[in-house]
């Protein structure tokens, strides 16, 4: 018995190890199906507002739970906040931590965002208990705010 509870801890802290690191998951292991019509959304700012910074940015979410990273339940996921990105990131791999790409583990359904003057992308995507887009992947349309 303690030999089990030892690989099991053992297995966790593996699990732990590589999807807190950054580390690319093995997604094609670990993507989790996601309702047909599923759409995440922001609800504030909207596309084309002018804004002052910090400006409080609201997440919405249909057809689908909130839960925290770590939490495999279906139909659930955490959001994650796209910041002026590029390109897309890679939807069969775990999301990194970046400045441009920001991680709402906890679960929380807003943020109060310091950004410099200018023209800035938000964009939301959801992901699964280790951090992989769903599939279908859950993603919104991209908004453009300015901040003065």
């Amino acid at each position: 018995m303690r030999r089990a509870i030892a690989l099991g801890s053992w297995l966790v802290i593996v699990v732990s190890v590589l999807f807190c690191s950054g580390q690319p998951a093995l997604a094609n292991d670990y993507r989790s199906p996601a309702p047909a019509n599923a759409e995440v959304y922001l609800i504030t700012p909207q596309d084309g507002d002018i804004v002052t910074s910090p400006l409080t940015v609201k997440f919405g979410l249909k057809e689908m739970g909130i839960a925290p990273a770590g939490v495999d339940k279906a139909a659930t996921g955490h959001h994650h906040l796209l910041i002026d990105l590029a390109e897309l990131p890679d939807f069969e791999e775990s999301l990194p931590a970046t400045e441009n790409i920001k991680h709402f583990g906890g679960g929380q359904t807003e943020i109060t965002l310091a950004l410099p003057p200018g023209e800035h992308t938000l964009q939301l995507l959801l992901a699964n208990y280790v951090h992989v887009p769903h599939d279908p992947p859950v993603l919104s349309a991209p908004i453009t705010v300015t901040v003065k």
